[in-house]
């Protein structure tokens, strides 16, 4: 029976030395975490590559969300400038006779549709052709098969120079049937 306490006590020595045989016995010990206490948690535990991957798609959609948003500003300011110069170029055009003094510097391409979402929408090219700074207005017609006028878009370039060439976008609202041609009907070079 008296055995039994001193193999406890040598036991007990051995777990308080560093093992180095220098004879410190100081404690030491190993921190082990404890599991979470799970009584109020609902479902599982995330684990750390769940957590990661929520947080990595919550910045993403933050991300996106600002981007959409940059995008609309973006769109709407385009908008206004577009707005701002048809509304320009009619009034521009609103007292010119015939067809005005800048056909020759403009011309129409095509977009194809599937490029537009569909829509009827051509490439006004202005090239200032002359020797000075130039602004112009231009008058866009969309004609149905019958030769009816069924849509009018204006767009303009201001501030032009020499040689410099403008794109700016003439886009029909009308659906795609029947199909509508787009021809010149006025410009001016002012």
């Amino acid at each position: 029976m008296a055995l039994v306490p001193v193999l406890g006590m040598t036991a007990l020595a051995a777990c308080g030395s560093d093992g180095d045989g220098d004879g410190d016995t100081s404690p030491s010990a190993t921190v082990r975490p404890s599991a979470p206490a799970t009584a109020s948690f609902t479902g599982a535990v995330p684990s750390a590559l769940e957590s990661f991957a929520a947080s990595a798609k919550a910045s993403v959609s933050a991300a996106a969300s600002s981007a959409s948003a940059r995008a609309s500003e973006f769109e709407a300011s385009v908008s206004a400038e577009v707005a701002r110069a048809g509304t320009a170029a009619e009034k521009e055009l609103k007292d010119v006779d015939g067809r005005g003094n800048a056909t020759a510097d403009v011309s129409l391409t095509g977009k194809p549709r599937a490029e537009t979402g569909g829509l009827l929408a051509v490439v006004v090219n202005i090239t200032n052709r002359s020797d000075d700074t130039a602004s112009y207005a231009v008058q866009v017609d969309f004609h149905a098969p019958d030769g009816k006028v069924v849509e009018t878009r204006y767009v303009g370039a201001e501030d032009l120079a020499p040689g410099e060439r403008a794109l700016p976008l003439a886009i029909s609202r009308k659906p795609p049937e029947p199909q509508l041609t787009a021809k010149i009907a006025k410009a001016q070079r002012y």
